[in-house]
């Protein structure tokens, strides 16, 4: 993994006062942005907030213009530095990641471009330390991981009516660091360490992003210094 030092943070702190960004949109402030044309920020005032504001961008002709923006809800105990963060703990991985794929209850909606998959009874996420398939769907559920260690997926109805897979923790699994980060559709209340949205962002978003421009999704706070860990 490499790590990206954003200018004072993921917004720089003395712009704050000039409104939102100041003179430049929020992705020209950041140090790495996945090298797409395609970006997604997540932004909390501070690190224990459990709400904060998404916006998703594309880069034309060599600027960055706002597409769409939400209000979203983090982990019950806020964010935390990706690079560090310890499974269980109900926080938000702060940091710069891929959009492996999509997936969800119900069907993608129209003019999805990301590869989706529908969420069937057998439909699981293992979060078991112990099994070879940490951090993975899994269909059916193996012996291997524990069904009090996975997520069903199809329980979760208005959660994971639609989801984006976040590559936190993904690509090479560090045992105990956490599993199961996604962007979905909002529940009742803060998530346990997702990035949640209502379910007509997330549609928009799922009609918005285009795997050829190369998306990623970038977690962190408008306030004190941050490091944004690109995976």
């Amino acid at each position: 993994m490499r790590t990206a030092l954003v200018t004072g943070s993921l917004i720089v702190t003395s712009l704050l006062a000039q409104g939102p960004y100041g003179s430049d949109p929020l992705p020209a402030l950041l140090a790495d942005t996945g090298g797409g044309s395609q970006l997604i920020t997540v932004v909390a005032p501070e690190p224990g907030s459990t709400t904060g504001r998404l916006t998703w961008w594309d880069r034309r002709a060599g600027r960055w213009y706002e597409a769409g923006s939400a209000e979203a809800r983090f982990g019950a105990k806020g964010l935390t530095e990706g690079a560090s963060r310890t499974q269980g703990t109900n926080t938000t991985p702060a940091g710069l990641y891929e959009l492996p794929y999509a997936f969800g209850i119900r069907p993608a909606p129209a003019g999805t471009q990301f590869r989706y998959r529908r969420v069937t009874a057998d439909s699981w996420w293992c979060q078991d330390n112990a099994s070879p398939a940490y951090n993975r769907w899994t269909e059916p559920l193996p012996v291997h991981c524990a069904p009090g260690e996975a997520e069903h997926l199809v329980t979760y109805e208005q959660q994971y009516a639609y989801a984006l897979v976040i590559g936190f923790n993904y690509e090479q699994p560090v045992r105990g660091r956490g599993a199961g980060i996604f962007l979905h559709v909002n529940g009742k209340g803060a998530t346990a360490g997702c990035v949640s949205v209502p379910e007509r962002a997330m549609r928009a978003l799922l009609r918005w992003a285009d795997p050829r421009r190369r998306p990623h999704i970038a977690i962190g706070t408008g306030r004190g210094a941050l490091a944004v860990t690109r995976y």
